[in-house]
């Protein structure tokens, strides 16, 4: 019988999410790559329960995570309703819709039909009546804006979420769904990116909108699909996602060049000497922004979440180190 660890809040930092009444854990801990029907069962729910004993109290999910997908959402619904049942009111459990789900014209994209479907789904899947936060996972480029932003609306006036957010919109889509949002009488709560030392796009303007709306941010891939990590650092493990060449988003060996393996080398160099993982650096990096309210990591094991979570003992740098990070990231 699972009993979560007394003194987990002591052990995590909490953010307030943009202008709202909700604190979100600097790391969260997001479901994508490691919690499908290719994964052990059992070490999934070992990794969920170290997280919510390290004080991780936010979940991210999406209706795609898996393989195949809705997996994810189904093995995280077994372990809440098994282990986690009575923390319900302590978790963040967030989804989100917007990528290929079924055939035919309503099974992906932004369209009212396609995300009050989807939402339903992922209730039934994950077992709960609600959840905390429900994402517009990307833009429609078809879909008008007014319709995906009055479905996260309808959303969130119907219980079925708590509240609403966009996920990989740019910063002039981003703007206009604020609006939008606040004009309907639901704010957008929360902006989920993709963001890390090798891909800073968020830097050309959508921080800047994010901090002048009061709107949260959370970013994913921190580690760049693992590049940030010492996994590569001599060369290409054949056990890797990279060297099975697998999809679903993974990165490829194309993608680790010698100029990249070059800079992985002298980040972990500056890594070390800081006394830190270059995970764990790579983390820290993206926390030092305060406009960056939770980084979510991703964990094929407890060992590696663990490791995410002692970026937290050091986020601060000297104005060397960031110059020294500039000069390698050139």
């Amino acid at each position: 019988m699972y009993r979560a660890n007394a003194h987990r809040y002591e052990l995590m930092r909490y953010n307030r999410c943009g202008n709202s009444g909700l604190l979100l854990p600097a790391i969260s801990l997001g479901l994508w790559q490691n919690f499908g029907n290719r994964n052990d069962f059992n070490s999934m729910r070992e990794i969920i329960h170290f997280a919510f004993d390290h004080g991780i109290t936010h979940f991210d999910l999406a209706n795609n995570y898996g393989p195949p997908p809705g997996e994810a959402e189904i093995n995280f619904g077994k372990v809440l309703k098994d282990d986690l049942w009575s923390y319900r009111d302590e978790l963040i459990i967030s989804t989100k819709a917007g990528y290929y789900m079924w055939p035919g014209p309503y099974g992906e994209w932004g369209s009212r039909k396609y995300l009050i479907a989807s939402i339903d789904q992922s209730l039934k899947r994950l077992g709960v009546e609600y959840v905390d936060i429900f994402y517009s996972h990307r833009p429609d480029p078809d879909t008008p804006m007014e319709e995906t932003m009055m479905a996260l609306d309808h959303i969130v006036k119907s219980g079925k979420a708590l509240y609403a957010g966009i996920s990989s919109y740019s910063a002039e889509q981003t703007s206009n769904a604020i609006t939008i949002l606040r004009e309907l009488g639901t704010p957008c709560l929360i902006h989920q990116p993709r963001y890390s030392m090798f891909d800073r796009w968020v830097e050309n303007g959508l921080l800047n909108v994010l901090s002048d709306e009061e709107v949260g941010c959370v970013t994913f891939s921190p580690l760049a699909q693992g590049l940030l990590t010492d996994k590569y650092l001599n060369g290409i493990p054949g056990t890797s996602r990279a060297g099975r060449g697998l999809g679903n988003g993974a990165i490829q060996q194309d993608d680790i060049s010698p100029s990249v393996l070059q800079k992985i080398k002298k980040l972990n160099e500056l890594a070390g000497q800081r006394k830190q993982s270059l995970a764990q650096m790579a983390i820290a990096w993206l926390l030092k922004d305060n406009r960056v309210t939770s980084v979510l990591v991703g964990a094929s094991s407890v060992a590696q979440l663990k490791n995410s979570i002692g970026s937290l003992q050091n986020v601060s740098f000297t104005n060397e180190e960031l110059s020294a990070i500039e000069e390698i990231l050139k």
